[in-house]
Order: structure tokens, then C-alpha cells, then sequence
């Protein structure tokens, strides 16, 4: 279901200049966006990241929860364990599509068929220096996705082509593997960035130039990489091209700098552009500490939509405009599932006291809370980090219940 409500419009607090008509122009008619994740596949590809079976299963039923539109299982060739993984995902009962992915081989063809997929991407390399790597030449490599794309079609399995490192393709050889797939039988196309290696203004104009190669029919992804720091940009563009479907990860987890957030993308294209997303917002920081935890790889406190610090504040100058959060965050806790809370440190300010002493229900006088600031700010220097509730409390206690002169003395 698109987060389409005009409560989850009012939930975004951005910049009026984002809703000009010169800024959504081309945005206005687009129907909601979709989501194919890719995190148990591309993601897993992150260095030193290893999934189990049963890992990938409750990543799965995470991702369904999501409202992700495709989960791609797995890449089954790479080994027996990402076959099982595959086959529990597929036999879960999931709401979600469940695609696989292949090369265009048959040997993975008939992996595939065998754990009984329904939906494939099957991948080729396009551009000069992949061909190149892998030592196939252009006709080579499209008969081998021909053929792969005809084979699969045969038995069923309903094919997305993935153009390797499409975004340095020459764009006459990439129009002619994107017909030979057509052609072949494909019934979606993917834009693959595979390196990140475009701005959004280039991703706009190759999308947009696929579209005007194949027709307004046929489905178009996108698929990029974050080298640049432009994963999310490049979606944006993509979608205001005309691609239908963003693949993704989970916390943008990948290859090098990773791919495509999903979480970032969709909040961008709901919150700036209006754009409606195929996504329950409310359930990304649960899928995102999922993830987080089972890849064990740390996250950036800071970092979009899942970082735990978005919430956080502990600025007095801030924490003085905590009762109006319009004011100091640019989109509602309550939209992506998160608590607003106030801590303590070096930075802190009487208002972050006087917040503090309310959630924990303690009376201070005006007197008292200027002295415990005092403690809460020489103490969070001291520990070169925050406070918990409970060295609050005793700061406290000691201010309200200072030690008398005589064991002051004798101390």
C-alpha cells in the first residue's frame, strides 16, 4: 500500500520551495514507486559480510513486513547455502515477489528452475572494459543473454535484463542489448550504475533515453551504487525519468561505498518530491537494526532515517525547541517509527535539565536545576560522552542532599 495519506504528508516538515510546480513537474503523474531489494544478494557482497541460511530467511520476512515489493533471494550458483537460503525465502509464504539471480548461463537457468524461481534477473556485462574483464566480445556476450533470456522465458520464469555497468555503455551498443533482450523475450529492463560511476543529470538522461529506445510498456529499474555519494540522487532521478522500480539495500549495504538505500530513497521521493512509495515506513529502524546486527557491521549514528542520533538531542539551544519538533527535525519520529528523546552531556542546557527531570518525574527548583547543569556538563566532559537516566539521578541526589560541612571537613 503507497504511504499516500495526507498524514503522512503533514508528517514532513520541508521546504515549501520543494513543492513549486516548477520543482514537481515532473513528478505529478507518477504512480507509486516500488521497491525491489537486493540486500541478501548485493548486499552480501559487502567485505567480510556472511549470512546464514536462516539469517536470510528472517531478513526476508523483515523485508515482506517492509512492504518491499521484490526481494531477490539470492544468487543460488554461488554456493549450496545461498541454494537452501533461496528455497526457504521462496517457500515462506511472503507477500513479496521472490526473484533470483542469474548470469546468463544455463547452468544458473537451471539452479533456478530447480529451487522452482518464477522471476529472474540475468545479468550480461555491456560496456567495453567489463567485456573486456570477463573476455567476451559484444556478440558473444548478447547471444549468451539471448539465449539465456529465451531459455528461462521457456520454462516460465518471468525475466528482469541487467545491463553490468550499463552507465559506461556506449549508448548504441546499449540500445541494441536492451532490444536483443526485449527481443529475446525479457519482459523488464534494469539501468545498472554498477560502479556509481553517474551523477543524477546523467542517470535522468539515460533512463530517459531507454525509455524513448523500448516505449512507455515495458517496465525500468534502477540500480545504483554510492561511490559518489549520489546513490540517493541518482534514484530520484531515475524516477523522475520515468523508472518504476528502485532496487536497493538495507542501510545502502554493498560493494565499496554500497548501494542504493532504500530507506533514504523513499523518504526523498515521498518527502521532497510527493512522490508515493510502496513502503511501511513505519517498520525501516526495526529492518535496519535487524540487518545492522546480523551482518554485524556498525552504522553511522548520524546516518539518514535509521541513525540513532536523528531523534536525539542534546543542545541546550536545541533542546529549548524540543516542545515544537517542526522546528528542529524535518520530518515527524512517528513516520519512520522512532522515539524524540533529550540527553545529557558537555552541551547539554537548563532546558534539557528541566525536559530530563519531567520524563523521570523529578521536581527541581530553578536553583537546583542551574546546579545540576553545572554537575550534568563537568561530568559529561569527564566521561567524554553522554550521561545515562541513572548518573542523572544521582547527580541529583547529591544536589538535592549536598554532603553536610562536618563530612566535608573530615573528608
Amino acid at each position: 500500500m503507497a504511504e499516500t495519506s495526507s498524514q503522512a504528508r503533514n508528517a514532513f516538515w520541508v521546504s515549501e520551495l520543494n513543492r513549486r510546480p516548477e520543482v514537481r513537474k515532473d513528478f505529478t503523474t507518477r504512480k507509486a514507486v516500488r521497491f525491489y531489494d537486493t540486500t541478501l544478494r548485493d548486499g552480501e557482497q559487502s567485505v567480510g559480510v556472511v549470512l546464514t541460511p536462516a539469517q536470510k530467511l528472517e531478513i526476508a520476512c523483515a523485508l515482506d513486513e517492509l512492504r518491499v515489493g521484490r526481494i531477490e533471494a539470492g544468487f543460488p550458483c554461488v554456493s549450496a547455502e545461498d541454494a537452501e537460503a533461496f528455497k526457504l525465502i521462496a517457500n515462506a509464504g511472503l507477500k513479496a515477489e521472490i526473484w533470483g539471480f542469474g548470469r546468463a548461463l544455463k547452468a544458473d537457468i537451471d539452479e533456478l528452475l530447480r529451487l522452482g524461481s518464477r522471476a529472474t534477473v540475468i545479468e550480461t556485462p555491456t560496456s567495453t572494459v567489463k567485456l573486456k574483464a570477463y573476455g567476451l566480445s559484444v556478440d558473444e556476450a548478447k547471444r549468451r543473454a539471448a539465449e539465456a533470456i529465451s531459455y528461462a522465458r521457456e520454462h516460465g520464469v518471468k525475466v528482469a535484463f541487467f545491463t553490468v555497468d550499463g552507465t559506461r555503455t556506449e549508448l548504441e551498443a546499449l540500445s541494441d542489448f536492451y532490444k536483443n533482450a526485449l527481443d529475446a523475450g525479457a519482459e523488464e529492463l534494469v539501468v545498472v550504475d554498477t560502479i556509481g560511476a553517474c551523477g543524477p543529470e546523467a542517470v535522468e538522461f539515460l533512463v530517459r533515453q531507454v525509455r524513448e529506445w523500448v516505449g512507455p510498456q515495458v517496465p525500468l529499474h534502477f540500480h545504483g551504487h554510492n561511490d559518489f555519494g549520489m546513490a540517493t540522487a541518482c534514484a530520484v532521478a531515475a524516477v523522475r525519468a520515468g523508472a518504476e522500480w528502485i532496487q536497493g539495500t538495507i542501510n545502502g549495504m554493498g560493494e565499496r561505498a554500497g548501494n542504493g538505500d532504500i530507506g533514504e530513497m523513499a523518504m526523498a521521493l515521498q518527502g521532497l518530491y510527493g512522490v508515493p512509495v510502496e513502503l511501511n515506513l513505519k517498520k525501516i529502524r526495526d529492518v535496519s537494526a535487524l540487518v545492522r546486527q546480523t551482518a554485524r557491521h556498525p552504522l553511522e549514528p548520524w546516518k539518514p532515517v535509521v541513525g540513532e542520533n536523528l531523534f536525539m538531542r542534546e543542545s541546550g539551544a536545541v533542546a529549548s525547541q524540543f516542545h515544537i519538533p517542526e522546528a528542529i527535525e524535518p520530518f515527524s519520529a512517528d513516520l519512520v517509527g522512532a522515539k524524540r528523546e533529550i540527553v545529557l552531556g558537555k552541551k547539554s542546557g537548563i532546558a534539557s535539565i528541566a525536559i530530563k527531570a519531567k520524563e523521570l518525574g523529578i521536581a527541581l527548583s530553578a536553583e537546583q536545576q542551574q546546579a545540576v547543569l553545572a554537575a550534568v556538563k563537568r561530568a559529561g566532559m569527564d566521561k567524554r560522552g553522554l550521561l545515562t537516566d541513572a548518573e542523572f539521578r544521582f547527580i541529583v541526589h547529591r544536589v538535592k542532599n549536598p554532603p553536610s560541612s562536618f563530612a566535608r571537613n573530615r573528608s
